[in-house]
């Protein structure tokens, strides 16, 4: 008996023909879910490598030329309180190095919302200063301030790490959302197929009582309802990821195409998958298959246990 294959009826139960559609839709929004996970992970762990350990001085805009140095192209700057302030900060403790930023630099930094018109001679632009931190021993930040203070009226501490530090909690609860929302969904598919699973035992009560009586065992009864479930899971996965798969490239075609101010800003995320982001999303149709068979073949034990 338990070689040959059991001739239940499926395609006569109403409740499975919406399965693959529910899972369909489960595998959608986990897909969806899954990849701003990874996406604001990659995004995070760049500002961290990139931000973490560096930090900027603003000191004060230098005086204007007088206005016959305009027959120079390059007229040097008033700099005294950027040599002091260069000088205190490389004499720092926990400070590795401090560079200012020439003016092809700070240039580039306006250009995306300004343009290349103006320059920073047309402009009072502070004098910016990049400060490499040693991660080993960071400088007191207050006591820098009040030495800063002193050699240059003014100036300006911009440490990464604090707003860095907020931008961080703020995507991890945004990440712990998400991951909730998977979650969510698992549940809501175990309980879908569940009830998907009691309907047909109902539905096809009479044959398996007939199976009973002729020797079939409650565990072969159970193999036909987790295979059928396992291919209506898969069906239902594969459908779902081919529609994630067309929605995220949907939506990195839309961030290209709104991005503006030189791609700087782009009105809607930008979704960077890598080859394993999308490996990982492809084994969703499997996983949702396994859960689908495996739920509905415990949800048929549990059910003939306690038959008469």
């Amino acid at each position: 008996m338990t070689g040959r294959v059991l001739a239940i009826p499926f395609d006569r139960g109403g409740a499975t023909r919406f399965l693959p559609w529910l899972v369909a839709l489960m595998v959608f929004l986990a897909s969806l879910s899954l990849a701003a996970v990874m996406t604001l992970q990659r995004a995070l762990s760049g500002w961290d490598a990139s931000l973490a350990g560096t930090m900027t001085v603003e000191l004060p805009p230098a005086p204007s030329p007088p206005a016959n140095a305009g027959q120079n192209k390059n007229p040097a700057p008033n700099d005294g309180n950027l040599a002091a302030a260069l000088a205190l900060l490389r004499a720092t403790p926990g400070i590795s190095a401090a560079e200012p930023l020439g003016r092809d630099a700070v240039s580039g930094l306006i250009a995306p919302f300004l343009g290349n018109a103006l320059t920073p001679d047309d402009l009072e632009l502070p004098i910016l200063i990049d400060v490499r931190i040693d991660r080993g021993a960071a400088p007191d930040l207050a006591d820098l301030k009040a030495h800063l203070d002193a050699a240059s009226p003014g100036a300006i501490i911009d440490d990464h790490r604090l707003w860095l530090g907020r931008l961080l909690v703020f995507a991890r609860s945004v990440e712990i959302t998400a991951l909730l929302i998977l979650a969510l969904i698992g549940v809501v598919a175990v309980l879908t197929v569940m009830f998907v699973t009691r309907t047909g035992l109902l539905v096809h009560r009479e044959a398996i009582e007939l199976l009973h009586l002729m020797g079939a065992r409650d565990g072969y009864i159970a193999h036909q309802f987790e295979r059928e479930a396992l291919r209506l899971g898969l069906v239902g996965g594969v459908a779902g990821l081919l529609l994630s798969g067309l929605t995220l490239l949907a939506l990195g075609h839309a961030a290209g195409a709104s991005a503006f101010l030189g791609d700087a800003v782009n009105l809607i995320p930008a979704l960077h998958l890598k080859g394993w982001n999308w490996a990982v999303l492809a084994g969703l149709p499997l996983a949702a298959g396994l859960v689908a068979g495996l739920t509905a073949r415990l949800t048929v034990l549990a059910t003939l246990l306690r038959l008469p």
